[in-house]
């Protein structure tokens, strides 16, 4: 049954999605009429009410929902990218996954549902402002006990060691990528987001110089379809470039470094 303090998707037969936070006697206004609150308390997730002469359909929000609706001052890392960054870090229960630059804390999100109960993500972040509304927004999707923000920029050091990934997601990562490294396990992987040709480069160069090997660039793109079966083809709009994801994994020190 849903009560107040849940979140819930309301999707309407025009497509319109609204994430609302119940409270008791609330009232959201949309173009169709008004949303009482108080006729979603109470329900089951897959009911329907209505909106005016409209209906509409109670769902329970995804984290691709929550996504889209966060409180943000920085830009996201979209859903298509997030999918293909959890799968090219093997990111699994009882993993510990640390990142740098917590944004508006969507990767985070994510991360910390993939790591379970057991597993652990530690957020860096050096803005204090982006720390705190990431962490509000971590709260908000009641998985904040599985992860742990640190005020510090990692230029003066990673307090852990022996992290299963790293994610990197910095306006100069370069300068960064000795101490992720010495922060990973052997076999560990990490990924550095560049939304730049010449960052890339860069990074290159650097991981090139160091103990990681398996070093990939990739960049994802999703058309999403019209679902009208007798005009089925793809939508006029679609998502383009958002970031170059590089992947690699550590190798230990001391081993045999082969030259091309």
């Amino acid at each position: 049954m849903i009560r107040v303090g849940d979140r819930v998707l309301v999707l309407t037969d025009d497509g319109s999605r609204y994430l609302i936070t119940l409270r008791e006697g609330s009232i959201f206004g949309t173009h169709l009429g008004n949303i009482l609150h108080e006729e979603i308390i109470g329900k089951e997730y897959g009911d329907t009410i209505k909106i005016g002469r409209s209906k509409a359909h109670i769902l329970k929000p995804g984290i691709v929902d929550y996504v889209f609706n966060l409180n943000r001052r920085t830009q996201i890392v979209y859903p298509k990218d997030m999918g293909f960054i959890i799968l090219m870090l093997d990111i699994k229960e009882g993993d510990l996954v640390i990142e740098c630059g917590s944004g508006s804390g969507s990767m985070t999100g994510a991360f910390a549902r993939y790591v379970g109960s057991k597993g652990k993500v530690v957020s860096y972040e050096r803005r204090e402002k982006f720390l705190e509304r990431a962490r509000e927004n971590i709260d908000q999707l009641g998985i904040g006990d599985r992860v742990e923000f640190k005020l510090k920029d990692i230029g003066d050091g990673i307090d852990e060691k022996g992290a299963d990934a790293f994610f990197l997601d910095v306006p100069d990562p370069v300068p960064y990528l000795s101490e992720v490294l010495s922060s990973l396990k052997g076999g560990g992987r990490l990924c550095v987001l560049c939304p730049t040709v010449n960052q890339v480069q860069s990074v290159l160069e650097s991981l090139n110089e160091k103990e990681v090997v398996d070093i990939e660039v990739w960049e994802t793109f999703i058309r999403k379809m019209k679902t009208n079966p007798k005009r089925f083809r793809p939508e006029d709009r679609m998502v383009g470039h958002t970031a170059y994801l590089i992947f690699g994994v550590k190798v230990s020190r001391g081993g045999e470094k082969y030259e091309e």
